[in-house]
């Protein structure tokens, strides 16, 4: 199965429900995957192991640039999107334009809710809805030493 992008949160609800009426094991995660690095690829491959269906929700240019200042995102959501959906770990892509994917959560109720190791449990945004629909949330360890930001600074280091 190839991954999809849904910029509809309808779709991306219709297809949820599908992957439960089949007993999927859907994995969640979001954020701003702006430069695609190894490390960010090794938490896709981990978070993907959880379960069946790996589905990211993804932080739209604006929700981005709230988050990271104006000079980021560096490549814009369908770019992004675009490099995500390219992964084999990777089912769904789901942009998403507030500053939290919290909404997104509540529609989509994933059975497993994945952050980065950089997060408690207790300060994940969607980890008691979550829980609350009998699923569970995973704090996967990151691999040091990879940053977009520190990508980011290093090829501005370089010039």
């Amino acid at each position: 199965m190839g991954a999809q992008l849904s910029t509809n949160l309808n779709d991306a609800v219709q297809i949820m429900q599908q992957w439960r009426n089949e007993k999927r094991r859907i994995v969640f995660t979001n954020g701003c995957f702006d430069l695609l690095h190894p490390g960010h690829i090794d938490y896709l491959q981990k978070a993907r192991a959880l379960g069946d269906v790996l589905v990211i929700g993804l932080n739209d240019d604006a929700s981005v640039r709230g988050l990271k200042g104006e000079n980021r995102p560096v490549n814009c959501t369908e770019d992004r999107a675009c490099m995500l959906t390219a992964l084999r770990c990777v089912d769904m892509v789901v942009p998403f334009s507030e500053p939290t994917p919290l909404n997104l959560i509540k529609a989509l109720k994933p059975d497993v809710l994945v952050k980065g190791g950089d997060y408690r449990e207790e300060n994940i945004v969607g980890a008691r809805e979550v829980r609350d629909n009998g699923g569970e949330v995973v704090v996967m360890p990151f691999i040091e030493g990879f940053s977009s930001s520190a990508l980011i600074q290093r090829i501005v280091n370089s010039h």
